[in-house]
């Protein structure tokens, strides 16, 4: 069964799709503003997607080669970074204002379903042994997206190099 690898090749064009609602659809960059005015982008929302597009596309083709656990945590945890935490923010912060934050829908009807699936086919296939690998993701990838909100992209390239050094120390010691 290779529901995961057939499921992680969802995660770019989902993202492409939650960035179409947010930019094109609606302006999420006004309603940001308009509640953290202190996060004005260092890169725009183009760069932003370009650059994440690639990295969710180079976390695919690497799982697809390597197909092991090292390669999986790698895209849970981008998943997690970009899609999970991404769905809990744009709906917390809906609920917070009272205000509805573009990109909820797609957070909602996409993010949220397909990462359970993503999930659910690492533990069937074995790619996830035990929940507390998934916290450590999970708290790795809160980590990182709170720290691009505050620092920029800056945190992107140290994340990429951090997880590439993580890989090759991981390829061969996870079984």
């Amino acid at each position: 069964m290779n529901q995961f690898k057939n499921l992680i090749v969802l995660s770019p064009l989902i993202y492409a799709v939650h960035h179409f609602e947010e930019h094109v659809i609606f302006n999420f960059i006004e309603w940001k503003l308009k509640y953290f005015y202190h996060s004005a982008a260092v890169l725009s929302t183009e760069a932003i997607l370009s650059i994440l597009v690639c990295v969710f596309v180079m976390y695919v083709l690497l799982h697809l080669v390597k197909n092991n656990r090292a390669s999986a945590y790698l895209i849970l945890y981008i998943l997690f970074t970009i899609q999970v935490v991404n769905s809990l923010f744009h709906i917390f912060f809906s609920l917070y204002y009272n205000d509805f934050s573009p990109g909820t829908i797609t957070a909602v009807l996409l993010y949220l379903p397909i990462n359970f699936l993503v999930v659910r086919a690492a533990f069937q296939e074995g790619f996830l042994k035990t929940y507390i690998e998934y916290g450590v993701i999970a708290f790795l990838g809160t980590i990182t997206f709170t720290l691009f909100e505050i620092y920029g992209p800056v945190v992107i390239v140290l994340s990429i190099l951090a997880s590439l050094v993580y890989f090759a120390w991981a390829n061969k010691r996870l079984i």
